[in-house]
């Protein structure tokens, strides 16, 4: 993929400029007094792969957040859990599970090239309409379904008949999958279904309004950004017409690199000496996977260090950047910064961990140790 170059006259973002801006957006400037959904929706989703890393998101990211407060809404259907952008499980509010997947439908269904030795002789439109039938009637979970449709198609892949229902219908994971400290396996059904209402109208990629409604949300939650950050993010490809209908609506800059960005004309772009408080996230937090160029969040030198393989770690930011990783071991959450900390970032860091407990794990006890990372 070409490079996207800026035009000489674009201003200058350096990596903190974009870091502060980027923060901000991503609601770990300062914690925001919004709701569950409402964070929710101003993030276009948050990573979902595991049950609780959306809770913990929120919890660095939201003022008065207690995990009933995401679990709730869930409960009432008013957001679910659902293979979306990056073919990734997602937490989405109602609405934009019913609005994103059509519009990365066409990618999901592109997957299944992959799989298509396995697929030989299997009629899709069938295969759509009797899983549908199937997780309409009662949930169930992918064993079940693949058992199923394994009995209609002996001779296919079962893992590949999994695949095609997954990708070919919007499946969601219904409750109490999701729910803080009640999860169960993972059951699914179509999100018409769970949510009682059709998808309406169905965006497919090629439409231009729902293309560019989603490049102006990405912009508000990611910004500023290029467009293979966008790609990135939503896991779709050949972006560049829609960001130019749109530039007349946006403002351009460039980073160190020359790389051209895109952003909202009215969004907060903070001076890049605007403190950053320590923050403790998640594993798949969209902070570290919403970009194709991660350095406003990840130096150099530690690039890689907060994944191994397809498994990502839990991430500690220090001055907004990342900093160091962190876990839990029986009653004692570990600290491992990859460099050395100040005392003044040490008891910073301390304060940040003891809240962030106090908020997911009321009346637990915890020790607060710092470690050290393999290889730092």
């Amino acid at each position: 993929m070409t490079k996207t170059t800026a035009t000489a006259s674009a201003p200058v973002l350096g990596v903190r400029a974009l870091n502060r801006a980027t923060l901000d957006r991503q609601l770990l400037l300062r914690r925001a007094p919004l709701t569950a959904g409402a964070a929710v929706e101003h993030l276009v989703g948050l990573q979902a792969q595991n049950v609780r890393p959306p809770y913990y998101a929120l919890a660095a990211r939201l003022d008065g957040f207690a995990p009933e407060r995401l679990s709730e809404p869930m409960a009432a259907r008013e957001v679910v859990r659902i293979v979306t952008l990056r073919s990734t499980i997602h937490t989405h509010t109602a609405d934009d599970c019913l609005t994103l997947r059509p519009l990365v439908q066409g990618a999901r269904e592109r997957e299944l090239h992959l799989f298509r030795k396995g697929l030989h002789g299997v009629d899709l439109d069938r295969l759509t309409a009797l899983a549908r039938d199937l997780v309409e009637a009662e949930p169930r979970t992918m064993t079940q379904l693949r058992t199923a449709l394994g009995a209609q198609w002996p001779d296919a892949d079962p893992q590949a008949l999994g695949v095609a229902a997954r990708c070919l219908l919007p499946l969601v994971q219904v409750t109490p999958r999701g729910l803080w400290d009640r999860s169960g396996q993972v059951a699914l059904t179509t999100a018409e279904h769970w949510l009682g209402r059709p998808a309406d109208p169905s965006p497919r990629e090629g439409d231009h309004a729902a293309l560019e409604a989603a490049v102006l949300r990405y912009l508000a939650a990611f910004g500023p950004a290029s467009v293979r950050d966008m790609q990135t993010w939503a896991g779709l490809t050949r972006l560049r017409p829609v960001f130019e209908r749109l530039r007349p609506r946006l403002v351009t800059f460039q980073d160190d690199g020359g790389t051209g960005l895109f952003d909202l004309p009215d969004a907060p772009r903070p001076d890049p000496d605007t403190p950053a408080p320590p923050r403790f996230l998640p594993e798949y937090d969209n902070l570290l996977l919403s970009h194709a160029d991660r350095s406003r969040v990840v130096p150099a030198r530690y690039r890689g260090r907060n994944a191994q393989g397809n498994q990502a770690h839990r991430t500690l930011l220090v001055d907004g950047f990342l900093a160091g990783l962190w876990k839990p071991e029986g009653d004692t959450l570990v600290v491992e910064p990859f460099g050395p900390l100040t005392r003044a970032q040490r008891q910073d860091v301390t304060a940040e961990a003891e809240r962030m407990l106090a908020v997911l794990h009321p009346g637990a006890s915890y020790d607060i140790r710092f470690g050290t990372v393999a290889g730092g």
